[in-house]
């Protein structure tokens, strides 16, 4: 009796087996013919390479969405990279991985000129193309810029200032680093303005590194040991909103603050009057530009090696069109 049951237990498997490997044959078959052969994929003609100085920095997730926009326009794949806090040696890093990956081009933040010029060297060197955008390395091998004229910037932030203020000018200048070629050049364009002004008054320059706490520790420190300042200068995209939440804590609401970027919470400043004028970059059309630029280079059209996108100022009457603008933007 034992047996014969474990005879009818034993078939049971058996039957139970062969009707598992049937129906996932039969699923494996129907998924195959779903599958489209490999000649049927079509993968993007080109392969370029975005490096950024920061990867979740507002201003930088700009330009990434205008080198989106070229990727919907182009036969192109952008992959966007950065480091998670701004470091220029995790940026070396990224590009000597492009350059391994043979990439069809690169577009790079060239934040210290003599540190990046030998991987930029290289990667042309291999026959990679390599744009710098937002900060050039003019003296590298680099086929071309893209991005702000950062020593005109800085001028028109010195004129903006002159033209706004009466009186005597105690200025001191938040920058977002004292090594970044594009953070000099601003500030060098601001100094040459203001130099031949007697009623002006450069008090300091401190670094924020990129941080808006940092900002807020360096303007805080400044404002107590200068109490004369009456002007603010930043010149990251952090630096106004830093320099703003150190004067509220000090009870200051008659500092002039001139700021760079349209982030949204600059804007919010702006209308609240707590920042009197902004620097305006174009980060959305230095990555649109910067793609498409490098589609001309990969196809032997003429291009140009310095290009510089728009920079203006805006106080808060101005706020309305750029509103207007970046809603038309959007519906492209």
């Amino acid at each position: 009796m034992k047996r014969h049951l474990f005879f009818v237990v034993g078939f049971m498997i058996c039957i139970s087996a062969l009707a598992t490997s049937i129906y996932s044959f039969v699923q494996v078959t129907r998924v195959e013919t779903n599958v489209p052969s490999s000649t049927s994929i079509s993968l993007p003609s080109s392969h370029f390479v975005l490096i950024a100085e920061e990867e979740n920095n507002s201003y930088w997730r700009l330009v990434e969405k205008g080198a989106r926009e070229a990727e919907n326009q182009f036969d192109v794949l952008v992959e966007y990279k950065a480091p998670k806090r701004s470091n220029p040696e995790e940026q070396l890093k990224l590009i000597d991985m492009a350059i391994s990956a043979k990439v069809d081009g690169i577009i790079v933040q060239a934040v210290n000129e003599e540190m990046f010029t030998p991987l930029i060297n290289k990667a042309v060197d291999a026959g990679i193309p390599v744009i710098t955008i937002d900060t050039d390395a003019p003296r590298s091998n680099r086929v071309a810029y893209i991005g702000t004229d950062n020593y005109y910037s800085g001028t028109i932030a010195g004129k903006a200032m002159l033209d706004d203020m009466e009186g005597d000018i105690h200025v001191a200048v938040i920058t977002g680093s004292l090594e970044s070629s594009h953070q000099k050049l601003r500030v060098q364009g601001f100094i040459d303005m203001i130099s031949n002004e007697p009623r002006v008054t450069l008090v300091e320059v401190e670094a924020s590194n990129i941080s808006r706490l940092e900002a807020e520790l360096k303007a805080h420190q400044l404002m107590e040991e200068h109490p004369h300042i009456n002007t603010f200068y930043g010149t990251s995209a952090l630096d106004g909103i830093g320099i703003v939440a150190a004067a509220e804590k000090l009870g200051l609401d008659d500092l002039y603050v001139i700021a760079f970027d349209t982030l949204p919470e600059n804007l919010s400043l702006l209308e609240q009057e707590k920042i009197d004028a902004i620097v305006v970059q174009e980060p959305f059309e230095m990555g649109l530009k910067s793609v498409e630029l490098l589609l001309d280079i990969r196809e032997g059209q003429p291009y140009s090696m310095t290009n510089h996108t728009h920079t203006s100022i805006i106080r808060k009457p101005d706020l309305s069109l750029l509103q207007e603008h970046q809603r038309l933007g959007d519906k492209q």
